[in-house]
């Protein structure tokens, strides 16, 4: 009798990630990390928060004593806020990141975010939500105006997929099996954006000169 395996299932997370103030100048470079381990950066917004409002984000946080101090860098300049998706998303992005202090994650950590950005236990460049629920507050906290869909998983997610992805991706690898490039990715990457059926397509108009008599 065969054993008939479930299928795997697909499960998305979102996460809140934050480019500190005192860091902001490295943004591209921290964003192109973020995409190549691969997340999905959903929103974006650069802001400046106000000690207020920095009090009100860090709730938790209120009545420790550095809780000054905190609120005090963060409302020191304008930061970036990022919704940031993938298959275990605050896992993953709290491994990226490393300790909080980046003075011990240089010596326990030191190829994460906060070890090669980050100064000391307060000014450690990058935040990151600690759980599903806490990203949940944190995004809506940052991003009141979107409204947060769940993300197709299951069986909603291989539909999205075998529809939108499946076809165009197949057609790239087996374009890629026949061509053997020696960048197999970048030849992909430019394969697909060659042949996104999505792509829009440029019309060429020559408008028709009045000629007159």
């Amino acid at each position: 009798m065969q054993m008939l395996m479930p299928e795997p299932q697909i499960f998305v997370e979102r996460t809140l990630a934050l480019i500190k103030p005192d860091v902001i100048d490295k943004e591209e470079e921290i964003e192109d990390l973020i995409l190549r381990s691969g997340f999905l950066i959903v929103q974006k917004r650069t802001l400046q928060l106000s000690p207020e409002q920095c009090s009100n984000f860090y709730a938790d946080q209120y009545g420790k004593v550095f809780f000054p101090n905190l609120t005090a860098y963060m409302s020191s300049g304008p930061l970036v806020a990022m919704v940031l998706a993938r298959y275990c998303a605050v896992s993953y992005w709290k491994e990226l990141l490393g300790p909080s202090n980046s003075i011990r994650a240089r010596r326990t950590h030191p190829h994460s975010l906060r070890a090669i950005y980050g100064t000391d236990d307060l000014r450690n460049a990058l935040h990151g939500s600690l759980s599903i629920s806490s990203a949940e507050r944190e995004i809506r906290f940052m991003f009141p105006e979107v409204i947060l869909e769940p993300i197709p998983a299951g069986q909603r997610a291989r539909d999205y997929l075998n529809l939108y992805v499946k076809p165009t991706l197949l057609a790239g690898l087996t374009a890629l099996c026949k061509e053997k490039p020696a960048d197999p990715m970048i030849w992909l990457a430019d394969w697909l954006i060659e042949h996104n059926p999505n792509k829009p397509r440029l019309q060429h108009h020559i408008p028709q000169e009045d000629h007159q008599g």
